[in-house]
């Protein structure tokens, strides 16, 4: 007896745009695109570590789209298959500005929306300059600012999320940088150059902070220092004391 043939199994459907498997130049565009959204104040630095982390574990296009689904468009699109909706209210790029600000007895200031090169110059000569990049936008991952303040400083805003990165040299004069623990592959503002008999501070402030606000952590950060200061001048009392009556036993 013969038996019915099997009928042929159907070629399966082909594979969409989105099941296709994602290369490592599409994970590392998706991962620039969060790093500029970081830096633009979309997203938080919690936010950013859990994406970057669901990115670089994405195996298809269908992993990669939901990281960037809340985002707005760049105007050079990444692949098709992780490109974004154009949203129409999107802010345009900002435009580039000079790279070198110099403040000679007088002040310079660079705030809002602005395009940071990877090089930036700030030189001030018995003058002042401002550097606040909560609304900027970063051209790189890591930038480089160079300073040379004599007689002078420089006031640099960083928002949450932001490393900066010191080794500016000092004669007769300070950097006062932020400490914090941050993911290595934050963006970076590294600072190098010279201050002499002058003074460079970094704060972070959160995009929206009133100048009021500024103010009332200036105060407490004098009040720290003031504190710490006087702990550090009782410990060196007591550290006496304890020295003189080791002495007088010793006798």
């Amino acid at each position: 007896m013969n038996l019915p043939e099997d009928p042929a199994t159907p070629d399966p459907a082909p594979a969409g745009p989105a099941s296709l498997r994602a290369s490592d130049a599409d994970r590392d565009r998706v991962a620039d695109r969060l790093r500029e959204a970081l830096a633009e104040g979309r997203i938080t630095p919690e936010e950013h570590a859990e994406r970057i982390d669901a990115v670089y574990r994405a195996r298809t296009y269908a992993e990669l789209e939901p990281v960037l689904h809340d985002l707005p468009a760049p105007n050079d699109p990444p692949a098709p298959a992780v490109s974004l909706r154009k949203e129409p209210e999107a802010a345009p790029p900002p435009a580039p500005q000079s790279s070198a600000l110099i403040a000679i007895f007088s002040g310079a200031e660079r705030k809002g929306r602005w395009l940071v090169e990877p090089h930036t110059s700030a030189t001030c000569v018995f003058g002042g300059i401002e550097l606040d990049f909560r609304r900027a936008v970063l051209s790189q991952r890591e930038v480089t600012v160079n300073i040379t303040a004599i007689f002078g400083g420089v006031e640099i805003t960083v928002p949450p999320g932001v490393r900066v990165v010191s080794s500016v040299a000092t004669v007769f004069g300070g950097v006062e940088p932020v400490e914090d623990e941050l993911d290595p592959d934050a963006p970076t503002i590294r600072l190098t150059g010279l201050v002499l008999f002058g003074g460079v501070s970094v704060r972070r402030r959160e995009v929206g902070a009133s100048r009021a606000a500024l103010r009332r952590e200036r105060r407490e950060e004098h009040r720290r220092r003031i504190e710490d200061r006087r702990a550090e001048r009782e410990e060196r009392l007591a550290e006496r004391r304890r020295e003189r009556d080791e002495r007088r036993e010793a006798r």
